[in-house]
């Protein structure tokens, strides 16, 4: 069985390099690739195209790259937590492609599938349309939309074992899963790597032949977006 151990982050984004379209999991703030988008950080690649369900928020997640100006272009389907992402995406400094949620969930199996386009009613005859082709079936008209190609997926899971099999924990299961399957290369993050046969086959969520890359993170904050408690 192939051990698809790596060190760490750096060694695990070692070939990430300025100009790639990179899919980051998770939903919100949660189950997001903290350790991966720290050494993206820190390594200052650039001028990148990132698929995410939402931008992070501005000192936390994608948001940490939006402001040291390395994502070229955002692909997502919520934005409304990041200040930063706002103000570049208002002054043009930001590409910014927004995607019905389900489009883009369908997207990434799509590429995850090997199918190079998918249709789907969700945006028919609004501005998500323009310029795509739009077809009829059964006296219903549907968008075609393009599979993903994405140069690399990160992702971050509960537990993993050497051989890359991941186990995803609530809500992060959301787009983790589906983007770990989409990527020409996927990383995976896990807060526990054990050993081949120490995961119980019918919990595992996604299977290691989709992983390339796999290491045990540290120091996660699991961030919360907005904290609210109610009137007692």
């Amino acid at each position: 069985m192939i051990n698809k151990t790596v060190k760490d982050a750096d060694e695990a984004i070692r070939d990430l390099a300025d100009g790639m379209t990179i899919m980051f999991g998770g939903f919100g703030l949660c189950g997001i690739p903290e350790n991966c988008i720290s050494a993206l950080v820190k390594k200052g690649v650039k001028n990148l195209t990132c698929i995410s369900n939402n931008a992070g928020v501005d000192d936390f997640g994608i948001g940490l790259m939006l402001h040291q100006r390395q994502v070229k272009k955002m692909i997502s389907s919520y934005v409304g937590e990041n200040a930063e992402f706002e103000r570049q995406l208002l002054s043009g400094e930001l590409e910014v492609e927004l995607i019905p949620q389900g489009t883009l969930a369908t997207r990434c199996l799509a590429a995850g599938y090997g199918m190079p386009a998918i249709y789907t009613p969700a945006g028919v005859g609004t501005e998500v349309a323009e310029g795509k082709e739009v077809r009829n079936f059964n006296g219903k008209d549907y968008l075609m939309e393009m599979a993903f190609d994405a140069d690399f997926a990160l992702v971050k899971a509960w537990k993993g074992d050497t051989a890359g099999n991941l186990i995803f924990r609530s809500t992060s299961r959301n787009f983790n899963p589906i983007m770990a399957m989409a990527g020409k290369i996927t990383i995976a993050e896990v807060e526990e790597l054990v050993e081949p046969g120490e995961l119980n086959p019918d919990h595992i969520h996604t299977p290691g032949i989709y992983v390339h890359r796999i290491f045990q993170g540290k120091n996660y904050q699991k961030r919360i977006e907005q904290r609210t408690v109610r009137n007692r």
